[in-house]
């Protein structure tokens, strides 16, 4: 079996509201194993995203274990829990939180000055990164100059750049059309199949369902089903004219 990347224990998570309560997670136990390209599924306020940000080492359980990388993250201090993101955790959202006044390279770069790589390294790093989303010649735009498509694949770069264990992502099509989408797809899924980069998505997009190997649906913050799917690449080879 491959190594567990997160696993989940009974894991809960209740947000005080007024006098009241709501159970966002409700004794949650999950595990994901390396490259694994798995996404939550199910109605808004069923607990995918407070799932996503528990994971993500954004946000801590009320009760149970959250094991991301082999660590408690209910254990860790706010700067150990930023010290992991950095290392192993990169983050796609569905707008994408490009620095405006950036370059292309510069926004990509971003992560690695974190790291504190030489900047020959971040450069091979950064390029490199570029390359596997097509926009190497992109590099010096800024995001003004960019399509909403070519503004997800950088953020994609810039979550892959570091080379992390875990990428989660947000809807990341939510603001896409149907083209970038599949484009966008087909990107991640290469980049899982090359690197063994685990996925896990939030999704109530069809289009990513149906790439999906495995699909965990969600509901009043407990885990309804939990199914393994023939996820497929329905656009490979990928155009290399795409937006």
């Amino acid at each position: 079996m491959a190594e567990p990347v997160i696993q989940t224990v009974d894991l809960t998570k209740i947000y005080p509201m007024g006098e009241h309560h709501i159970t966002a997670l409700n004794r949650v136990s999950l595990t994901f194993s390396r490259g694994e390209f798995a996404g939550l599924v199910g109605p808004s306020g069923s607990g995918k995203t407070t799932l996503l940000n528990i994971v993500g080492t954004l946000d801590t359980p009320t009760s149970g274990t959250a094991i991301i990388m082999g660590t408690d993250v209910s254990r860790l201090s706010a700067p150990q829990a930023a010290q992991l993101r950095r290392q192993h955790i990169g983050f796609i959202f569905q707008t994408f939180n490009l620095f405006p006044i950036y370059t292309v390279y510069e926004n990509v770069e971003f992560p690695l000055l974190l790291l504190g790589l030489s900047p020959s390294e971040r450069r091979s790093r950064v390029m490199e990164a570029l390359e596997w989303v097509r926009l190497a010649d992109r590099a010096r735009s800024r995001p003004s100059q960019l399509s909403g498509g070519q503004s997800q694949r950088v953020a994609i770069a810039r979550a892959i750049v570091k080379k992390p264990a875990i990428i989660i992502a947000d809807e990341p099509t939510a603001n896409l059309d149907a083209e970038n989408s599949f484009n966008i797809l087909d990107i991640m899924l290469n980049l899982n199949r090359q690197l063994s980069i685990t996925f896990l998505f939030a999704t109530h997009d069809e289009k990513v369902i149906r790439y999906l190997r495995r699909k965990i649906t969600l509901f009043d913050g407990r885990v309804a089903a939990d199914e393994e799917k023939g996820g497929h690449n329905t656009r490979s080879p990928i155009s290399s004219n795409s937006s």
